[in-house]
């Protein structure tokens, strides 16, 4: 990972803006699920993981209180990110299929997986200003890495990333729906991998695996 990466990673994690984020994410390091009860939480906030020279980055919405930020990975330790890297790794983005802590030898070869707001909000629902006041880290994110093709899951994931290429007029989020930014760029929508769209099979596997062949079809 180049030192500007790096910077912006430090950076990430010890940011305090948000006062009711800090308190929440503290709070859920310190009080902790009972599964998890021996583990030592992150509670903090969360960097964006994977290959620095990454031309797919995957967007999601913020660290789970028990995945990421527990783990201090983006989407490690949860269901969603069981769903997530299995897409990951059966698209050859990734050298295996889970996610479980930064110490199980993953590696991304290709991706990013990030999101817009950086510490895990109450409810999973983080407010108009805590999504403005983490802009710039998704910002400076994407200015580095320069990606070609972004998966956007679910809507504040999609419209972050359709505010930051200031497409007009904006589109509607959808799964599966193509955005074509440029000549280079693609943006392309998903269901998220919340547990409510995955259990409830609004989200099947053939659906994400089809959102990520069509980003290895576009690369």
């Amino acid at each position: 990972m180049n030192v500007t990466l790096k910077k912006l990673d430090l950076e990430v994690s010890d940011c305090r803006q948000c006062p009711r984020l800090v308190d929440w994410r503290e709070q859920v390091a310190d009080e902790k699920r009972a599964s998890y009860a021996d583990d030592e939480y992150w509670g903090r906030g969360v960097p964006g993981f994977g290959d620095a020279k990454a031309k797919l980055m995957i967007v999601g919405l913020a660290p789970a209180a028990h995945g990421a930020n527990r783990t201090g990975r983006m989407f490690t330790g949860d269901r969603s990110g069981d769903w997530l890297y299995g897409a990951l790794f059966r698209a050859g983005f990734a050298n295996q299929p889970e996610s479980t802590s930064v110490n199980d030898g993953l590696k991304l070869t290709g991706a990013w997986v990030t999101s817009p707001v950086k510490c895990a909000p109450p409810l999973n629902k983080p407010t108009t200003e805590e999504i403005a006041t983490c802009r710039p880290f998704f910002e400076r994110e994407l200015a580095l890495l320069k990606p070609r093709v972004l998966i956007a899951l679910g809507g504040i994931g999609f419209s972050s990333v359709i505010r930051h290429f200031d497409v007009r007029p904006r589109p509607k989020f959808g799964h599966a729906v193509e955005v074509q930014i440029d000549d280079r760029t693609t943006v392309l929508g998903s269901y998220h991998v919340s547990q409510q769209n995955t259990f409830t099979g609004k989200l099947t596997e053939p659906m994400l695996d089809a959102v990520f062949n069509r980003a290895r079809q576009l690369l």
